[in-house]
């Protein structure tokens, strides 16, 4: 119970978030960038560090030796070179970047992991997950009738997206699985279910389609005396001219997908074909340790690394 109360307060919290953003933004899940900082390589690294180690991993290399970071970067190396052959192609390095992008997910998860593996043995059941998240509020001690109604279609949800996510349809769900019923917009093979998922919080009339009038209403609802904002009349104008592309009046499964899972620029394929490309010194698209370890100052930070951009930074601004 008292972790379902937890996750409440998480779902209010997010809620909060959602509406400091404009209410039309809510909806669509947009792919972050590897890094807040600016990426010129004429002005240092930092960029590419973040994008290679992650964000807080940057933090821990940004107070080591050089001959740390190296040590340190050599052994990353191996992790990459997943086919172990001595090289590190374009899709390992894509791969990679991609993960540790991820790791503020795979932290969150972690943190949550041992309340949902009760039985301690690496995998979350279907059964394991409902009885922590539902079990008392579908038990029969449980005798609240109304509530009892607004639990039973999230659960009815978060089974079908559970089955979904256990790729080996075993019943059970690794972290990875779990993670991917956690966070189903950052995994291609969970798409059809964000879609489906936002469908039905929308089409309010359940004809299997969405028009402007449920299309607005999910953005905004006025109150006696309010005056419709400006943004909504654009929202308007959005719906007719972007969102329902063959012009029929409505958003089907394919508009919708294409509104909330925009196709958008992969920072992590593009910084991989960077670090490839400035490093490579042979030209065949694919790199080494040492040709990794000898422009190792791209890739991770020093103290060494940063004083010299603290210099460059204080040049800049005299």
């Amino acid at each position: 119970m008292m972790l379902l109360l937890k996750s409440l307060a998480s779902l209010c919290i997010l809620a909060a978030a959602a509406f400091a953003v404009p209410a039309q933004e809510k909806r669509i899940h947009h792919q972050a960038d590897l890094s807040e900082r600016g990426h010129d390589d004429t002005h240092g690294f930092q960029y590419d560090h973040e994008a290679f180690l992650g964000k807080e991993e940057a933090k821990t290399f940004d107070q080591l030796t050089p001959e740390e970071s190296k040590d340190k970067l050599a052994k990353i190396v191996d992790r990459i070179d997943m086919d172990k052959d001595g090289y590190i192609n374009h899709a390992e390095l894509h791969y990679w970047i991609k993960h540790r992008q991820r790791s503020y997910i795979a932290e969150n998860v972690n943190k949550h992991w041992k309340d949902y593996d009760q039985n301690k043995d690496g995998k979350i059941g279907w059964e394991e997950y409902k009885n922590t998240t539902y079990g008392y509020y579908l038990g029969e001690e449980f005798d609240d009738i109304e509530d009892k109604a607004t639990y039973k279609p999230l659960l009815t949800r978060d089974e079908r997206r559970f089955k979904t996510a256990d790729r080996d349809g075993d019943g059970t769900a690794t972290r990875e699985e779990f993670t991917a019923f956690l966070h189903p917009e950052e995994y291609d093979y969970m798409r059809d279910v964000v879609v489906q998922e936002t469908m039905e919080d929308i089409d309010k009339n359940g004809d299997g389609k969405i028009d402007l009038t449920e299309y607005i209403g999910d953005m905004f609802t006025p109150e006696d005396g309010d005056s419709e904002p400006d943004w909504v009349q654009t929202e308007r104008k959005h719906f007719s001219e972007f969102r329902d592309a063959n012009k029929d009046g409505y958003m089907d499964a394919g508009e919708v997908a294409d509104w909330v899972l925009p196709g958008e620029v992969d920072h992590a394929d593009n910084e991989a074909k960077h670090l490839i490309h400035e490093t490579d010194t042979d030209k065949d698209q694919k790199i080494t340790k040492k040709e990794i370890v000898a422009n190792w100052n791209m890739f991770v930070g020093s103290q060494a690394t940063n004083y010299g951009e603290d210099l460059t930074k204080r040049h800049d601004e005299l």
